[in-house]
């Protein structure tokens, strides 16, 4: 068989050659592995559908316009995709186009099972929820309609399957058993299937109840199931069979701008034109095959990015695979001439060359599958503990579609043109010694510095690339955050997730605050409602004493509940008046203290102190500002100093969910342990929550920002080592072949320096063009990657001196050996080419 011959040919010609051989399989496994690794966070972040049956059969709802009221988003959406409660009722109520309508929200649960008590995440969700997936459980039943008809009963859970296998043990006696969640014992009664991991990238469920459980789970949220100004559940539904998504749309926009007409717009306080945009808002029906999420979004700019980026390692490892193959292919050249002298077809002669590029391509793809596990391995190291239970990290049926669909390219890319040349043989010029043109003459050579002219252009586009990463990366992780994170530690409790009442709760977290100020090696100790510096936010309209307010003036200010101590124990400085103390209860007058952006936001300069103020837009300013201190990072450390107001814990009876931070004398991982003992001393049931330091609480919140730049980094190196690898081959092959005519020249009187230079001309020359292509896709990457530079222009010249720079020195380092070669010949060795 003609296709066995030519793979034994092909492995035979292969293995006299193992060098070659192996230099090309290494460079393919590098660029393919790294382009399949990226290509599975690709494909799960942004491509691949939930585990339902038929996905693209689901739609998300969406309401844009303005809203007035209760807003509360989390990781599914924007407010846009909120609605309220009765909204989501009156939706469900629509016949005829959809086969169920679901709604969903998630919150934060401690579980007790057997003495023992962890926390996790759960999911609140209507009983058309997995009816409307179509999934099927594990074991027992999975939430229904029977499970959703009445507020606070059916109290029922589902497990997730990961929660049930990694936490229960897989326990194959659990259904029928009782878990309590946030204090509330409910009745186990079935387990989600294998893989489904909920709609929401980013939040796996660890248990699904029913979504009328909402307010005896979280008693300290406002019975707002009749309010139609409180917008909070999710909505996504599955078309019925027949009907289009326009067709779907039409019906429930009909029904829903009704509601809005007639219900909802009576109950509204706006101005007549914001009040008209409000009932002519649209409902939109969006794919819902992705299920709904906002970290899909988040992660669009930073995957394509990398993507192309490990593209372009590809390509430059596939061209220099394809200069390889050519300078085979010439040093070949008389044993193709032999070939076709003796009948051999230009036909069979490519065949047998990419056959051979094929073996090659595989080889190269089955070591590229270890490459990209090597890879994600060190994505894995990269990603914080909350971003690593987001992707699988392994390597799966994508990764080896993406390496074999690399593997192909590549196949296409380094493969068919050096066969093309290579086979394009004249026997009798080869066999008279190729009139002293071996390797194909000018234009093959020409051809081969037009491929390392590409590599060079690449390798500088990601260097300038990656030299904006690791410069805005630097300047995020010494960004002032106006306040000391070293030597601190945080974590959480929440004990109404336990049961407790919300007096115990405060008695329980002004315990936690004296006894940890009192721990070995704790110099000082504080806490607050909002934990700093992990993208969590709350903030409010105020109204401030001698400020005027307007429809377009911006009133909106972030908001801290905070614990004694706090300002000292964050090294924020009092600029003027006082901090709070333990008189600061909510038996005494409400007090505040602002940061200075708050201050100039609303004219206050340094007179903010004795200011009146309230929360929300009133007249009765019933709260007085006592202190003003400096300006601190809030939710993360890309947002500038936002303005802020501070009040006591001790003042707000409402919270359930305290963060608490220690300064430490010791190192935190010292102290970390007698944390632990000492809310298991006050309740041994009470779960603690991210315990970490507040350095790695930092480093974690710029990880993306850390991921792409430290990936974006290796991939330059990568690259610029290739085309290093490029540009020494074309130029040693370069020097072999002018051998005869530099040792004439030397025979003539030419002087070593000058051949040297002359060398050193040609890199010159290559380098130079190629940097310049180089710079211009820089450029056109730099506006792509615009939204992930920290304070940094895509444009900025150190950036872009540095990386000529480096890709000067490179090519200078790649081009010094066959320049020196170049010097070094002897005029003699030019009688063996006569």
């Amino acid at each position: 068989m003609p296709f066995l011959t030519d793979f034994t040919r092909a492995l035979r010609q292969l293995s006299k050659r193992p060098a070659f051989s192996l230099a090309v399989i290494v460079t393919l496994a590098l660029g393919i592995g790294a382009n399949a690794a990226i290509f599975s966070l690709f494909h799960q972040m942004l491509i691949a559908p939930i585990e339902v049956p038929a996905p693209e059969r689901l739609v998300n709802l969406s309401s844009p316009g303005p809203k007035s009221g209760s807003l509360s988003s989390s990781t599914p959406g924007g407010s846009e995709y909120t609605f309220s409660y009765p909204m989501m009722r009156d939706l469900q109520q629509v016949d005829g186009v959809l086969t169920g309508l679901a709604g969903h929200r998630g919150f934060g649960a401690n579980f007790s099972f057997d003495g023992t008590t962890t926390s996790g995440f759960g999911l609140q969700v209507t009983g058309s929820y997995f009816p409307t997936l179509g999934i099927q459980p594990l074991m027992g039943r999975l939430l229904n309609e029977a499970d959703d008809r009445a507020l606070g009963e059916h109290r029922v859970v589902v497990l997730g399957h990961r929660y049930w296998l990694n936490e229960l043990g897989g326990n194959p006696d659990i259904v029928g058993q009782t878990l309590i969640v946030n204090g509330q014992s409910l009745e186990v009664v079935g387990v989600a299937p294998i893989g489904f991991r909920g709609t929401t990238l980013g939040n796996a469920p660890d248990v699904y109840v029913p979504i009328t459980l909402r307010w005896l789970l979280q008693p300290r949220l406002p019975p707002d199931h009749d309010d139609r100004r409180s917008y909070w559940v999710y909505l996504f539904g599955r078309l019925a069979p027949d009907v289009s998504v326009e067709r779907a749309a039409e019906v429930l926009q009909t029904r829903y701008r009704s509601i809005l007409d007639e219900v909802e717009g009576p109950l509204q306080e706006m101005r007549p034109e914001t009040l008209e945009r409000f009932v002519s808002r649209p409902l939109l029906l969006e794919d819902g095959k992705l299920g709904q999420s906002d970290v899909r979004r988040n992660s669009l700019a930073p995957l394509i990015m990398l993507l192309t980026v490990s593209g372009f390692v590809l390509l430059i490892a596939c061209v220099n695979v394809a200069n390889l193959m050519l300078l085979r292919g010439a040093l070949r050249s008389g044993e193709l001439a032999v070939r076709s002298s003796i009948g051999a077809s230009r036909g069979r002669l490519i065949l047998q060359l990419l056959t051979e590029a094929v073996v090659l391509a595989v080889l190269g793809g089955l070591a590229g599958l270890l490459v990209a596990g090597v890879t994600l391995a060190l994505i894995g190291s990269l990603l914080p503990p909350f971003a690593l239970a987001t992707v699988e990290l392994s390597i799966s049926p994508a990764v080896i579609g993406g390496a074999l669909a690399c593997t192909m390219i590549a196949v296409l890319l380094f493969g068919l043109i050096p066969a093309l040349h290579a086979a394009r043989v004249q026997p009798a010029t080869v066999l008279r010694g190729q009139a002293g043109q071996p390797g194909g003459g000018r234009a093959l050579a020409r051809f081969r510095s037009s491929l390392v002219l590409v590599q060079i252009a690449l390798g500088m586009a990601l260097l300038i690339t990656s030299g904006l990463f690791i410069k805005s990366l630097h300047k995020l992780q010494n960004a002032d955050l106006g306040m000391q994170v070293e030597s601190m530690v945080s974590f959480g409790i929440g004990p109404l997730r336990n049961g407790y009442s919300m007096e115990r709760a405060r008695q329980l977290y002004e315990r936690v605050e004296e006894e940890l100020g009192a721990l070995p090696g704790v110099l000082s100790a504080t806490s607050s409602m909002v934990p700093l510096l992990s993208d969590s936010n709350w903030t409010t309209n105020v109204s401030v004493e001698g400020f005027e307010d307007g429809p377009d003036v911006n009133t909106n200010v972030a908001m801290n509940d905070i614990g004694l101590d706090y300002f000292p124990t964050f090294g924020i400085p009092l600029l003027d008046g006082r901090t709070f103390d333990s008189s600061d209860r909510d038996d005494a007058p409400p007090v505040a203290i602002v940061n200075r952006a708050f201050a100039e936001q609303f004219g206050l300069g340094n007179a903010a102190v004795g200011k009146r103020m309230a929360i929300g837009q009133t007249e009765e300013l019933d709260i007085e500002i006592v202190g003003l201190v400096g300006d601190s990072r809030y939710a993360n450390v890309r947002d500038g100093m936002t303005p802020i107001l501070y009040q006591p814990n001790r003042m707000n009876n409402g919270i359930s969910f305290m963060n608490f931070y220690a300064r430490t004398a010791l190192p935190p991982e010292q102290v970390m342990p007698s944390i632990r003992d000492l809310i298991a001393r006050l309740d041994p049931n009470l779960p603690v929550d991210n315990l970490s330091s507040m350095e790695t609480v930092v480093r974690d919140n710029v990880f993306l920002e850390r991921f792409v730049g430290m990936l974006s980094s290796g991939f330059a190196l990568l690259a610029t080592v290739l085309a290093a690898i490029g540009l020494y081959g074309v130029l040693s092959y370069s020097v072999t072949q002018r051998t005869r005519e530099l040792g004439l020249r030397m025979a003539l009187g030419a002087a070593p320096g000058g051949l040297a230079r002359s060398v050193l001309a040609q890199v010159a020359r290559l380098g130079a063009i190629g940097a310049v292509i180089g710079i211009v896709a820089a450029l056109a990457l730099g506006r792509l990657a615009t939204s992930l530079l920290y304070e940094l222009s895509p444009y900025d010249p150190a950036v872009l001196v540095s990386a000529v720079f480096v890709l000067a020195l490179v090519a200078f380092v790649a081009g010094y050996l066959p320049a020196r070669r170049a010097a070094r010949i002897h005029p003699n060795e030019a009688l063996r080419y006569e």
